[in-house]
């Protein structure tokens, strides 16, 4: 069995408030994009789930998201052990939801390897225990995000006009790093109302609070957005808490010297 797991870009990101548990409120726009992993399970060789990753020189680590869903599944449920080789090709601490992604996508695999009839809203409910980017990741869809993200609600979004370029500097932050710099505050206008306005507004109210802290901490990632709208970006901006950069550019768009930043993954059709 192999699937694959896709990429997301926040389309802005607001830090509403801190709450008591240590987390924070915070309103975004989830959108997937077709940067992808691949994953394929087969039943154990052995009496123990085994993780093999490839693609990337990463170790695999007990508490890897992708064991952790066979875990949370093998609690509940009587599944046999399998095994899971990923092939990682999204880069880790981006801000491009990969580990987030993978996780997501175990959930729903194991779910119809072992008929286990688990619907979208009881998968969701399950990923929600993974961390707060993977619940988005099981219906795959436009998604308005609040809470700590894991509250969802579909929306109206079609960029199928446009192409997306990504950009991921020599640079990995942690969402631990990035939340360090952010100073939370109600925003003015919520991103429901702002991404109704033309995609040639956005970069004039759609904002990602996590830009300011890294910025300064980073100021190469601030020279990347600035080199996207020099390439004639119609919006650009760092994908969740970064490093990856992301411009929304005209389909016909000529896009080049960007890879003096990092890796340049474009074009892509959202």
């Amino acid at each position: 069995m192999i699937s694959y797991a896709n990429a997301k870009v926040n389309i802005g990101l607001n830090i509403i408030s801190k709450r008591e548990d240590g987390y924070h409120n915070l309103e975004t726009i989830f959108y997937p994009f077709s940067w992808y992993d691949i994953l394929e399970i087969t039943d154990a060789q052995e009496e123990v789930t085994s993780l093999e990753i490839s693609g990337m020189d990463l170790r695999v680590e007990p508490d890897n998201l992708c064991l952790r869903a066979y875990r949370l599944l093998k609690e509940e449920f009587d599944i046999d052990p399998v095994h899971i080789h990923l092939h990682k090709q999204i880069p880790f601490g981006a801000g491009l939801g990969g580990g987030s992604s993978d996780a997501a996508v175990v959930l729903k695999m194991l779910n119809e390897k072992f008929g286990l009839s688990l619907s979208t809203s009881e998968l969701e409910q399950r990923a929600a225990c993974l961390g707060a980017d993977c619940p988005f990741f099981i219906r795959n869809e436009p998604m308005y995000a609040e809470g700590i993200g894991t509250i969802l609600s579909p929306i109206s979004l079609a960029l199928d006009a446009y192409k997306l370029v990504v950009v991921k500097p020599d640079v990995s932050i942690s969402t631990q790093e990035a939340y360090r710099g952010v100073f939370p505050q109600v925003p003015e206008h919520s991103l429901l109302e702002l991404i109704k306005l033309p995609v040639q507004e956005w970069k004039y109210y759609v904002q990602n609070d996590f830009e300011t802290g890294i910025f300064e901490q980073y100021p190469l990632i601030h020279k990347l957005k600035l080199a996207l709208y020099k390439e004639g970006a119609i919006y650009a901006s760092m994908s969740g808490s970064g490093s990856a950069v992301f411009g929304i550019f005209d389909k016909d768009a000529k896009v080049t010297g960007l890879e003096d930043f990092g890796q340049v993954y474009y074009p892509v059709e959202l």
